[in-house]
C-alpha cells in the first residue's frame, strides 16, 4: 500500500523556502487564477468585499511586522494609514502627479511619520507606547484638519482615480485587480521579510529585548526599522483606499478601526503572515454578516442594540479567541494541515 513519505530538507534554503511542495505552488497558482477569472461571475457587491479585504490585509501585513513580528504595540495604525492616503490625494488632486508616481511617495511619507512617531519606543513599552502611539493618530487626524487648506481639513478632498495609459481604473473590477495585485506583491514581501537580518532581530527583540541587545542588536536601529516598514504598509492600505473612493476625509480614518485591525491580529495569530491574511477575512466577512443579519435582529431586540451589533459581535469573538485561541487561526490551520500531512500517524498537541 502506498504511503505517504515526509519532506526532507538537504539545505538550508530549502527549509526556508515560503513554498516548500508541489502542492503549495499548484495551490497558488489555482488561487492566482481564481483571482483572475472571479470579477467575470461575481457581482459588484462581492468584488467590493473582497478589494476592502485585500487593503485591510495590506494594512494587518504592515501592524503585523511591527506587532507580531517586533513586538511594539502600535493603536495608532489607521493615522499612519491616514498618512499615505492625504500625501497621495495632495500630490494627485493639487499637483496633478499620476497615482504610479503618488503610490511610493506617499508611502514613503506614512514610514517618515512612523519613525518620528516610533522614537518614544526606543525608552518605552507596554502600556506607555500604547498611548504614545494613540496621541500619534489624534496628532495626525489634528494636523489634516488644521491644514483645511491643502487638506480640504473637515470637507475632504476629492481624488482622481488611477489610470494606466487612457484607461481609468473606475469600475469595480478594475480596482479589484489593481488591490490584488498589491496585495499579493505586500503577502510576498511580508513573507520574506521575516527570513532576512532584520526579521529575525525583530523576532528576537519581541522574545526578549535585553537578551538581544547582549547578542548585538541594535534596539533603536530595528525599532525603528519595524516602525518604518508597518507604516509604509499602512500608507499603501491608506491610498488605496481613497482612490476607491475617489474621496479623502478624515471619517475614513476612525481611531476604532486601529483597534480592530490589533483584533484582526489577534484572531488570526500574531507573528504570522497567513494569521494575518485570515484575521482580516474573518473579522470583514463578520462585518457582513452582522450587515445582513442585523436588519432581521431589529424587530426582536431594541433597535440601539441591533445597531451595536456589529461592535458587540467583533469584540465577544476577539474576547473568545483570547480565552480559547490565544495563537489564533493560523496555529490551527497548521493543525489541520498537520494531521492530513501525518496522517494516519496524526497527533494532537
Amino acid at each position: 500500500m502506498a504511503s505517504r513519505q515526509a519532506t526532507f530538507h538537504e539545505n538550508y534554503a530549502q527549509d526556508m523556502a515560503v513554498l516548500r511542495t508541489a502542492s503549495a505552488w499548484a495551490a497558488l497558482v489555482a488561487f492566482l487564477l481564481f483571482l483572475a477569472v472571479c470579477p467575470f461571475f461575481l457581482s459588484d457587491r462581492i468584488l467590493t468585499i473582497m478589494t476592502m479585504i485585500g487593503i485591510a490585509i495590506i494594512s494587518v501585513h504592515g501592524l503585523n511586522i511591527l506587532t507580531g513580528y517586533c513586538g511594539q504595540i502600535s493603536m495608532g495604525h489607521v493615522g499612519f494609514m491616514a498618512v499615505g492616503a492625504y500625501v497621495s490625494a495632495i500630490l494627485t488632486a493639487k499637483f496633478g502627479w499620476s497615482f504610479w508616481t503618488a503610490l511610493p511617495c506617499a508611502a514613503l511619507a506614512a514610514g517618515l511619520a512612523g519613525l518620528i512617531f516610533g522614537l518614544p519606543s526606543l525608552k518605552i513599552k507596554g502600556f506607555y507606547l500604547i498611548m504614545a502611539t494613540v496621541a500619534a493618530h489624534f496628532i495626525i487626524i489634528w494636523l489634516v484638519l488644521q491644514f483645511h487648506h491643502v487638506t480640504g481639513g473637515a470637507d475632504g478632498l476629492p481624488v482622481p482615480k488611477p489610470r494606466i495609459g487612457s484607461l481609468v481604473l473606475k469600475s469595480k473590477a478594475n480596482y479589484f485587480y489593481l488591490v490584488m495585485v498589491l496585495t499579493v506583491l505586500a503577502t510576498l514581501a511580508a513573507q520574506n521579510i521575516l527570513r532576512t537580518r532584520a526579521g529575525r532581530a525583530f523576532v528576537a527583540i519581541r522574545d526578549n529585548d535585553l537578551a538581544a541587545e547582549v547578542m548585538g542588536i541594535s534596539l533603536w536601529s530595528y525599532k525603528l526599522q519595524a516602525f518604518f516598514i508597518g507604516c509604509v504598509y499602512a500608507g499603501v492600505a491608506g491610498v488605496l483606499l481613497v482612490h476607491y473612493y475617489a474621496f479623502a476625509s478624515v471619517d475614513q480614518f476612525p481611531f476604532m478601526d486601529s483597534v480592530w485591525y490589533l483584533g484582526m491580529l489577534i484572531v488570526g495569530g500574531m507573528g504570522s503572515t497567513t494569521g494575518a491574511i485570515l484575521g482580516a477575512i474573518s473579522l470583514k466577512l463578520l462585518d457582513e454578516l452582522v450587515t445582513i443579519v442585523g436588519p432581521m435582529l431589529s424587530a426582536a431586540v431594541a433597535a440601539q442594540a441591533a445597531a451595536s451589533l456589529a461592535l458587540i459581535t467583533r469584540g465577544l469573538v476577539i474576547i473568545i479567541f483570547l480565552i480559547f485561541e490565544p495563537r489564533g487561526l493560523a496555529h490551527r490551520w497548521g493543525m489541520v494541515r498537520a494531521y492530513f500531512r501525518l496522517w494516519p500517524f496524526s497527533h494532537e498537541e
